[in-house]
């Protein structure tokens, strides 16, 4: 009993000290229950599901931010997505976060340019409360030692910027991440670094777009940096994408926080290069019988052309579809000149107007009737003596008043036998509309 406890406040507080908000103690699972949040990088495990392909051979660990690596796992330690291993590292060990098992392992390995038959390191364990209380010990250390090693480099005055330390998972080594356009001597610098913190000293060169994915930041789409969320892998954006998609060359409004071309403008780059062939070329002259018109510019997602009768000066523009350019460019050819550019409108023909069908009716249709109601009761029961009700009032009186006739009661007992007697009987009534009648032969006789 007192094992399972054990082992219950052992998960507990492990999953307390991880940094993804699992619950993986509360609900029982043995671990940390993350799977793959958005925003960060990691790989769909899509095999997690179907049995017999979760082989733990080799395993992907990240460590912070982007640096991934991967390890032999010879023990087979069963090992799930979020897990946190402490692993072999040059010298001593490193804990990081497992982010991929199985047989797709093997895939990010080929995407990541490793060969099968390289001496991978090995997983030691899953990572105890000791080993995660010493590497936050080392995590907070990282942001001091990256201004005491500025303010050395800033002293020694070479040519560089440490952008970002990194602590092993046992504190004995860190990684000095550093951005410089020339080749740097720091050779004094890891002399100083080592005598000053104690450590063993790791100094490796980063671009700036490296640099702004692990520093991160928003965007000025405003959501987060797509190299600090999803993207592994940079590729040179030219400002030919720029000039491709008709866009402000300017430097400003075209560079990220990494003082580099953005990288989405290469994420739409071949959409606009496809829309480019469907387009009238910019050589093309139109010719008309009053004007010959020159290219001026162009709105690839309309698919719109418009036209100048100068050629790098607006004047007369017309904008036409791109359909109708090819049209006109095949019949100058065939050697006829068209009237004008743009198609002449049938007046005749009805044009389709934009119709709300949401707003033909009132929300509020059904409640005007009522209140009209509510209103001629209010008017009539505040009428002052001597005066007359308003038309609207005495209009409903007037057709009250003939529904209020039929209602009356009928007469019962001596008061329906009066006016029984009051009336004279059926016959007497029709010889009394006929008027006198003519004697017969019998009376004259």
């Amino acid at each position: 009993m007192d094992k399972n406890n054990d082992h219950t406040q052992e998960q507990a507080d492990k999953c307390a000290s991880c940094a993804h908000g699992c619950t993986g103690a509360a609900n029982g699972s043995g671990g940390c229950s993350r799977r793959e949040p958005r925003g960060k990088l990691y790989a769909t495990d899509w095999l997690a599901d179907i049995a017999d392909t979760q082989a733990d051979d080799v395993v992907e660990v990240m460590f912070k931010n982007t640096r991934v690596g991967f390890y032999n796992n010879p023990d087979r330690i069963p090992l799930a997505i979020g897990d946190l291993v402490v692993v072999e590292a040059q010298p001593g060990h490193d804990v990081g976060t497992v982010e991929m098992i199985g047989p797709l392992v093997d895939i990010q390995m080929r995407k990541a340019g490793i060969k099968p038959e390289t001496q991978l390191k090995r997983v030691y364990r899953k990572a105890r409360q000791t080993d995660i209380e010493k590497f936050e010990e080392a995590r907070a250390r990282e942001h001091d030692t990256m201004i005491k090693s500025r303010r050395i480099a800033e002293e020694l005055k070479l040519d560089m910027k440490i952008g970002d330390v990194e602590f092993q998972g046992d504190g004995g080594k860190a990684i000095f991440y550093y951005i410089a356009d020339e080749r740097v001597d720091f050779r004094k610098l890891i002399r100083i670094l080592a005598d000053t913190f104690k450590i063993r000293i790791e100094m490796k060169q980063i671009g700036a777009r490296q640099e702004a994915g692990r520093i991160g930041g928003i965007g000025p789409c405003g959501r987060p940096l797509c190299c600090s969320t999803w993207m592994s892998h940079f590729v040179s954006v030219g400002t030919g994408a720029a000039r491709l998609q008709d866009l402000s060359m300017n430097p400003q409004k075209l560079a990220g926080q990494c003082a580099k071309l953005k990288c989405c403008l290469n994420f739409e780059v071949d959409a606009y290069a496809e829309s480019h062939k469907k387009m009238p070329p910019k050589d093309a002259v139109l010719e008309t019988k009053d004007a010959l018109y020159y290219y001026f510019k162009p709105d690839i997602l309309s698919r719109t052309v418009t036209y100048s009768t100068e050629r790098n000066v607006p004047a007369n523009l017309v904008t036409i579809d791109a359909r109708r350019a090819f049209e006109i460019i095949a019949l100058n050819k065939s050697g006829i000149k068209v009237d004008s550019l743009a198609i002449e409108a049938d007046d005749s023909k009805p044009q389709p107007g934009f119709i709300e069908i949401v707003g033909q009716d009132s929300l509020t249709r059904f409640d005007k009737t009522k209140n009209r109601k509510k209103k001629t009761r209010q008017a009539a029961t505040r009428q002052p003596e001597g005066e007359q009700p308003p038309k609207n009032v005495q209009n409903q009186k007037q057709r009250q008043q003939p529904q209020q006739r039929q209602r009356q009661p009928k007469p019962q007992g001596d008061a329906q036998q009066q006016v029984s007697n009051m009336q004279p009987p059926r016959k007497q009534r029709q010889q009394q509309r006929r008027g006198p009648q003519k004697p017969s032969s019998d009376e004259n006789q």
